[in-house]
């Protein structure tokens, strides 16, 4: 079958638009038929893949970054009504590039089509908020309001951008009264931030939800409050550790797995999902996985020993 691929111009700053060749270039010497279409902003990678979805086209293949990926398995998910009969497949031209990082897959463009013409399929679990499909992570609280202060930096980039909006949305210490549900369990009160994973990284650095496993059934989430400015100033250096010291270890974080979970916010909260904000004022959001429903092209499993 021809595949389709869905390549996003802006993706890595751009530098996907100059390497639209490159990649065209490795899907032919990886012997690959397809059909190369690119996004005119954001959104159309949703409506792309939902076309191609239903025009036949298998496997789809999302060039760019992790928003890319997302977009492109939201458009699957919705022609399919999520029935897994859409096979996923990943050219990593983003500059995170999480999703990629977390299964191990490669980041040179030759050697991940060639993973795409193995066809080694492996059944990975998604995500949904709302009416959004998640693959990799999505937040309420701290985590999408730092992002929204990111945004509307200009005059810094990189890195630097993101630390500047990082201290400035800690100098703020938002907090947010909640209620948070699960099988098993429940919270009330106090928040800092609610980050629900289905890979351990997120936002290039960060292991948000260490334990999480795309391939275990199970949301893993964590909440927790930090009351001070400097006690969320000490944890930050812990959250980029996925093994022992991270900060899921603190006595105040929680880390819990669960196939649901229910939130309701006194007051409103940001909110992301793959790292796209898709509210900037929320109060109800309701998490659930689908087990083994996004066909992946993987040569290995790496969550599995």
């Amino acid at each position: 079958m021809t595949a389709k691929v869905i390549l996003n111009p802006y993706a890595g700053r751009w530098q996907a638009r100059e390497r639209k060749d490159e990649a065209e270039q490795a899907l032919r010497e990886a012997g690959i038929e397809f059909d190369l279409e690119v996004t005119a902003g954001p959104g159309h990678a949703i409506e792309l893949a939902n076309q191609a979805s239903k025009q036949g086209f298998n496997p789809i293949i999302a060039a760019g970054g992790d928003g890319t990926y997302s977009e492109v398995v939201n458009g699957i998910a919705q022609a399919t009504d999520n029935d897994g009969s859409i096979t996923f497949g990943v050219l990593p031209l983003g500059s995170a590039n999480d999703l990629v990082d977390n299964l191990n897959l490669p980041l040179d463009l030759l050697s991940a089509a060639h993973v795409i013409a193995n066809g080694n399929v492996h059944m990975m679990d998604l995500c949904k908020v709302n009416d959004r499909y998640f693959d990799n992570n999505a937040a309420i609280g701290l985590e999408p309001y730092v992002t929204l202060i990111q945004q509307r930096i200009t005059r810094l980039k990189g890195s630097v951008r993101y630390l500047t909006a990082t201290l400035m949305g800690v100098y703020d210490n938002p907090q947010w009264e909640m209620h948070l549900e699960w099988q098993g369990g429940e919270y009330s009160g106090l928040t800092t931030l609610v980050t629900v994973g289905n890979s351990p990284r997120t936002g290039g650095l960060f292991f948000m939800t260490p334990h999480a496993n795309p391939f275990d059934g199970l949301l893993t989430f964590v909440y927790g409050f930090m009351p001070t400015r400097r006690k969320i100033l000490s944890l930050l250096p812990r959250t980029m550790n996925s093994g022992e010291g991270s900060y899921v270890e603190h006595p105040s974080i929680h880390e819990v797995s669960s196939p649901w979970l229910r939130i309701h916010s006194e007051e409103p909260t940001p909110a992301h999902a793959d790292g796209e904000i898709f509210s900037e004022a929320i109060h109800d959001l309701e998490y659930k996985i689908f087990p083994k429903c996004l066909p992946i092209l993987l040569d290995k499993n790496p969550f599995v020993n």
